[in-house]
């Protein structure tokens, strides 16, 4: 944050892409074993404490900035998943992280309003990322593609991007969760 002040002068947008993720059952009744709390903890740290942790100290800077003609002092950018909504078998803790994302969003927006930084999430689907498909076998990632209505193809980070610079540029974007995923809805996978 402060190498950006120093830098440009002020901090206008922010965008929150920090993440990770595990895939384990909550508890595991053939092996008799219980999902690790600690990878349930680091990724409510990481995902959702971390988001919420850029949030606060961004609001701090762009609090200071003069206004433009509409009040606005800044942006502020989460990424979520489609696990919030649609979660997998073994996607509890990163279910639960994204949701926590998604369910600060308004609360946050809503507290940031009177001072002109609005709080938008962008809640993707399947990207053609290493975290997102990068350990997947190619019939899994095809099967999964398959599931997207339109287009029916992975998401490229280009259009992560544009929609970041949507949100940027129209200040009626606020309080919102965005679903960028072609229409992809997430069912349960049965072992």
């Amino acid at each position: 944050m402060e190498t950006a002040k120093s830098k440009f002068g002020r901090l206008d947008v922010s965008v929150n892409c920090a993440g990770t993720a595990c895939a384990y059952d909550t508890y595991n009744f053939n092996k008799d074993r219980p999902h690790m709390l600690e990878d349930f903890s680091r990724l409510m740290t990481v995902n959702t404490v971390g988001t919420f942790n850029v949030i606060r100290l961004a609001a701090q800077m762009m609090a200071k900035n003069e206004p433009n003609s509409d009040g606005q002092r800044g942006v502020i950018i989460n990424t979520s998943s489609y696990a919030a909504y649609d979660g997998q078998r073994g996607q509890a803790a990163y279910s639960a992280s994204n949701a926590g994302i998604v369910g600060m969003t308004l609360p946050i927006a809503r507290e940031f309003s009177s001072e002109g930084i609005r709080v938008v999430t962008i809640v993707p689907g399947l990207f053609d990322t290493p975290m997102c498909v990068g350990n997947l076998l190619e019939e899994v990632e095809e099967f999964l593609t398959e599931t997207v209505l339109f287009p029916q193809r992975l998401g490229h980070p280009k259009e992560y991007a544009e929609l970041v610079q949507s949100i940027v540029e129209n200040p009626l974007i606020n309080g919102t969760s965005i679903r960028l995923d072609g229409g992809f809805r997430s069912f349960p996978f049965v072992s």
